[in-house]
């Protein structure tokens, strides 16, 4: 703002300039445009950070419950059934299902239903990922996840526990090289292995979309703890000095374990001595 001195004795004030205001608001912006980007990035890495611990708490707090109703459920001393399926859903999220029954008899000896639970999941393009489903049904109302016993109407019903998730598979391990993608029948597998990841696909040297093997979280969980395990004893036999027998040591004047006396013991010159000489 300038003023300017008139004859009268008084000052007349005029207003900013064009250029003055210009440069004012192009500076006031470049200064806004710099606390906005500062501002974003923060909530970028803020985001990014939650987002890493929130998975890899949830995915360990997932497997566990899991876990604990693959243990209360899957007995092998009573009429229990599995049963598990994968597939890939979107091309690229792996996607499974889960499903434990156990049975009991009424009084007409028939099999009805005591409880079932279910745990799948099914991809969702508004979550971007899966949605990992679990459900509780059968005779006993209680459910150990909840914290009161649900509705009649609720019985039935698939309860989102999560979603964002880009990985969810279930395979039965049948031995420590064998697994398999499907089982169904009237016998329990000797153990799953559940993986599970929040980690968003990348693409390997072959184009294909692939989640980082360190990205994913694995639970193996064993049917039967207390089933006997077949084994073979092989003998080997063993060559080494504690292994000699009677007829190794009828060689050597003293035990190989025990240390010689030093006042029976020659001297390196006269042991190389008796060697090199020559009887006359």
């Amino acid at each position: 703002m300038k003023q300017k001195y008139k004859n009268n004795g008084y000052f007349s004030k005029s207003g900013f300039t064009l250029a003055e205001a210009l440069t004012a608001l192009v500076i006031a912006a470049m200064v806004m445009i710099t606390a906005v980007g500062v501002y974003t990035g923060i909530r970028k890495s803020e985001a990014a950070i939650n987002r890493r611990l929130v998975a890899g708490t949830l995915s360990t707090e997932i497997l566990q419950r899991i876990a604990e109703d693959i243990d209360r459920l899957a007995l092998p001393s009573s009429e229990v059934t599995l049963s598990v399926k994968n597939k890939t859903e979107s091309g690229i999220y792996k996607s499974a299902q889960m499903i434990i029954e156990s049975q009991i008899y009424d009084k007409n000896n028939k099999p009805q239903i005591s409880e079932k639970i279910i745990w799948q999941s099914h991809a969702d393009p508004d979550a971007n990922g899966l949605i990992i489903y679990r459900s509780h049904s059968g005779y006993t109302v209680e459910d150990k996840m909840l914290d009161e016993p649900k509705e009649d109407y609720e019985l039935e019903m698939f309860i989102p526990i999560c979603s964002g998730a880009t990985l969810f598979s279930i395979e039965i391990v049948k031995d420590v090289n064998t697994t398999v993608d499907v089982w169904q029948g009237s016998e329990l597998p000797p153990a799953l292995r559940i993986s599970l990841s929040f980690t968003e696909p990348q693409e390997d040297v072959l184009g294909d979309k692939v989640i980082p093997e360190d990205a994913i979280r694995k639970r193996t969980v064993v049917v039967d703890r207390f089933r006997p395990l077949a084994y073979q004893f092989v003998y080997k036999e063993f060559f080494g000095p504690n292994s000699m027998d009677e007829t190794d040591f009828d060689e050597f004047s003293d035990d190989v374990n025990e240390p010689s006396d030093a006042n029976d013991m020659e001297s390196d010159e006269e042991s190389d001595r008796d060697k090199t000489s020559v009887p006359d």
